[in-house]
């Protein structure tokens, strides 16, 4: 049985995992700080973690890829796509009149993630603009700090899963500002994986650190993706923490590793001087695929 680092149970990065993997049993190990869900498998406690790299509302999850790049050697093993739905969560019967209806005029705090309260701001300023905003390390730990909080006017935004977890109240289903609120999560780990449902494509994600003083040197190494038609789906820089004006390029190419053209591209990257790290050559699946293929 495979054993899987990943942020508290009831977490988004949970409730992906739960999916990714189906029916098939793992042993899940929970982690309240990503650093720790890291650590975790690169020091061979477990053997992969659960990383949220990239959501639609709020972009790149900036310090998980400095992680990824800076602090551990672990390739990406897999990729997928899970909904990012948050809801309002609470003790039963907190905020509810005797007729049933809802009253957030007694709502004093609400508790969250920073990344899912700002998914969230066009429900707060309507509902309850004069509440409290307080983050924390995740939606998660939200939840278990209202539950131990019980009376106080506090609330959390987090997942149902989380709610169910800790017995609490899910007061508002879905109050994300976005329908189409995505996450983007990868597997990591040292040793490639099978996973029994049907990829949507590969992937492969490499990291280029440019020569200094090298005019033009981007371009020349977009073009070596561009005369042999490899699609690249993201380029994103990030500093290399080493000198001021110093960056690398986190580049996604939607081909494997082992595809025909992508491997005399990198060869000719490096050609020009660059420095090029494989950070992983994996599978993808999407969520709405995936969802068709259960019905």
């Amino acid at each position: 049985m495979k054993s899987i680092a990943v942020l508290p149970q009831g977490s988004v990065s949970h409730e992906a995992l739960l999916h990714l993997f189906g029916g098939n049993p793992v042993h899940i190990e929970h982690h309240k700080l990503i650093s720790d869900v890291f650590l975790s498998t690169a020091g061979g406690v477990t053997d992969y973690s659960v990383i949220p790299i990239e959501n639609t509302i709020e972009g790149s999850v900036s310090l998980h890829i400095d992680w990824l790049i800076n602090e551990v050697n672990l390739p990406m093993q897999a990729e997928w796509i899970f909904p990012s739905v948050q809801n309002l969560i609470s003790h039963p019967q907190e905020f509810t009149k005797e007729n049933g209806d809802k009253d957030y005029t007694k709502m004093v705090k609400i508790l969250s993630h920073p990344v899912a309260m700002a998914q969230c701001t066009q429900f707060i300023r309507k509902a309850m603009p004069w509440a409290e905003l307080e983050s924390v390390g995740s939606t998660s730990e939200a939840v278990e700090i209202v539950k131990s909080n019980p009376g106080k006017g506090w609330a959390a935004i987090g997942t149902s899963l989380g709610a169910a977890t800790h017995g609490l109240e899910v007061v508002e289903r879905q109050i994300t500002d976005h329908n189409n609120n995505y996450t983007r999560f990868v597997l990591v780990g040292p040793q490639k994986l099978e996973l029994p449902q049907k990829s949507s494509g590969d992937k492969t994600s490499i990291l280029v650190t440019l020569p200094e003083d090298f005019p033009g040197a981007l371009h020349q190494v977009l073009a070596a993706f561009s005369w042999r038609k490899l699609n690249l789906s993201r380029i994103e820089s990030r500093p290399t923490k080493k000198k001021l004006g110093t960056y690398y390029f986190y580049i996604d190419v939607l081909e494997p590793i082992e595809s025909v053209l992508l491997p005399g591209a990198i060869e000719e990257i490096k050609a020009l001087g660059c420095q090029v790290r494989i950070l992983g050559s994996y599978p993808t699946y999407t969520y709405e695929e995936e969802k068709a293929e259960v019905q």
